[in-house]
């Protein structure tokens, strides 16, 4: 069963090395979180795994990493510094501050049941800062809030770098900065968090056919992940509850402790970014008395060679929380099991290209020379294969480090013993993480036998 409350996963992130509370030492930061040892590695492999089947299993998509920091002008333009908002309501008795469509009832505070609380307004999630050494009106620009802006800023220079035609993407993972109201529910909403975006251009008129695939292929990525089916739902966005570029927006949720919340959009952003950013280039050109650099001077477009004429295409956006997703599949992976013996052990079941720990080599004495060397060699052999991380741990306790890389979710053991120093072959024991099965496999064959698992697992 997955983890049925938040607190069974902060216990485990902060006990084995997956994520901390930012700023612990002076009392931490709300919204803010860091990726220790184990969490940096299975949110690296949830990237990676994202990049394959976004970039290297396709052949109509680009990648790109684009700037954090952008010209202001380019969310004056976007429509971020207009629409990108959230309710706010303050409570003038315990100065709580919420979010308005958060709230059970807007009139009563959440957190002291008072009804003296202001109406709610707008509040602007974006973090402003300055560039350079002036602090004035002039010198202020954004923190990006999403990294799509980057990607519609750079259409031309991949086009024209890539010679791409109609239908192709542009992916990216990166940071995003939104100043959240109130952050919640451990990594789920945040100030600070990583996206994986792509925006996926095609002609108008087969924006609809493309959104229907795209929200079927990222459905069955997330199952590929781990997620089980039934902890999935579609959310088809109506009203005003769509943004303000989007024509069309159907939600993957998945069943966080919290409930089913959003876990990927994909939204049919038409020709909205594109065409805001050209129509800013028609309003402000190189004839204009303006500023070159206050304003777009490209026309987004690509050129039609059927029809010979340019069209700005329309836009698919498949966008993730990386974060999100760190904890969906620590959620899904999250399991705790009643032994024959009487005993229970808590296992992480990820998927094996997700584990932060590929291989993990354990010599039976910490203290027999031998056994240790031995040992070693094996780590360093394995490493060479590029599965991910592989640990050489010399705690002496073989049992006890069953357990614990059952609870960091480690695919195999191999316990260095004796008999491999002493038998023809240098046997090893394979231990399994999930059927706890051991093997007895020579030392020879173990990068094949290893290789062969992982193929196998994921196959």
């Amino acid at each position: 069963m997955p983890a049925k409350t938040m607190d069974e996963l902060v216990s485990l992130c902060k006990r084995r090395g997956f994520i901390f509370q930012g700023s612990e030492i002076y009392g931490g930061m709300q919204g803010a979180y860091d990726y220790g040892p184990l969490g940096v590695e299975l949110k690296n492999n949830l990237k990676d795994a994202w990049w394959r089947a976004m970039v290297y299993d396709r052949d109509d998509v680009e990648g790109l990493d684009a700037a954090i920091i952008q010209n202001k002008y380019v969310y004056k333009y976007s429509g971020h510094e207009d629409t990108f908002t959230d309710p706010m309501v303050d409570c003038h008795d315990c100065k709580a501050r919420m979010r308005a469509d958060h709230m059970k009832d807007i009139k009563v505070c959440d957190q002291c049941g008072s009804t003296k609380v202001t109406e709610p307004r707008d509040f602007n999630l974006m973090f402003k800062t300055n560039v350079g050494p002036m602090v004035n009106e002039e010198s202020y620009t954004y923190l990006r809030p999403e990294t799509a802006q980057g990607i519609f800023t750079n259409f031309k220079n991949v086009v024209d770098s890539t010679s791409r035609a109609l239908p192709f993407g542009i992916a990216q993972i990166g940071k995003s900065f939104r100043n959240e109201i109130t952050p919640r529910n451990f990594i789920f909403r945040v100030r600070e968090f990583e996206q994986m975006e792509l925006e996926f251009f095609c002609k108008p008129g087969e924006d609809e056919q493309w959104h229907d695939t795209w929200v079927k292929l990222r459905k069955q990525w997330w199952l590929d992940q781990g997620l089980a089916e039934e902890n999935i739902q579609f959310e088809y966005v109506t009203g005003d509850d769509l943004a303000h570029y989007s024509k069309a927006t159907v939600d993957i949720l998945y069943k966080f402790p919290h409930g089913y919340e959003e876990l990927e959009g994909v939204a049919n952003r038409t020709d909205y970014d594109l065409g805001s950013h050209t129509k800013a280039q028609e309003e402000f050109g190189l004839s204009a008395k303006v500023k070159k650099n206050e304003h777009s001077t490209t026309k987004l477009a690509v050129r039609d060679l059927e029809e010979n004429k340019n069209v700005v295409p329309f836009c698919i956006e498949p966008s993730a929380g990386l974060d999100r997703g760190v904890l969906a599949v620590l959620t899904e992976a999250y399991t705790e099991e009643e032994l024959e013996n009487g005993s229970s052990r808590i296992v992480l079941k990820l998927k094996p290209h997700l584990a932060p720990i590929k291989v993990a080599v354990l010599p039976l004495k910490k203290n027999k020379t031998e056994i240790v060397e031995a040992a070693k060699a094996i780590k360093n052999r394995l490493q060479k294969l590029g599965l991910g991380r592989i640990l050489f741990e010399n705690t002496g306790n073989v049992g006890k480090g069953y357990r614990r890389h059952d609870e960091v979710g480690t695919p195999l053991c191999i316990t260095v013993d004796f008999d491999t120093i002493e038998q023809e072959g240098a046997p090893v024991t394979v231990r399994h993480r999930d059927t706890m099965a051991q093997e007895v496999v020579n030392t020879a064959d173990l990068p094949s036998f290893i290789l062969n698992y992982f193929v196998n697992q994921e196959a």
